[in-house]
């Protein structure tokens, strides 16, 4: 009984401390792929709550940084942070 509880706690352990990341197609147009990329940023504490300047994460923003006017794609980009001490997302646009 004693090593099944330890086995339990151990892979709790694991999955708190792990961290990961995500990457996932959001939005695509008829426009060919182009070769500018810009990508805008949030930091979430514990997930959930924005930080106040941690920045923008729209589309808009994303295609200003990187000079796109056409846009191509849009992915969303979600890493978390060991031990949940925070998320971070971003939008990523490709284009001309």
């Amino acid at each position: 009984m004693k090593r099944i509880i330890l086995c339990v706690i151990a892979g709790i352990m694991l999955v708190v401390l792990a961290g990961c990341t995500t990457v996932a197609p959001l939005a695509a147009t008829s426009n060919p792929l182009g070769n500018k990329v810009g990508s805008s940023t949030v930091f979430y504490l514990f997930s959930f709550l924005p930080l106040p300047l941690s920045g923008d994460r729209g589309i808009a923003k994303a295609a200003r940084d990187g000079g796109i006017t056409n846009i191509s794609t849009v992915d969303t980009k979600t890493v978390v942070l060991p031990f949940g001490i925070g998320t971070i997302r971003s939008t990523i646009v490709t284009g001309e």
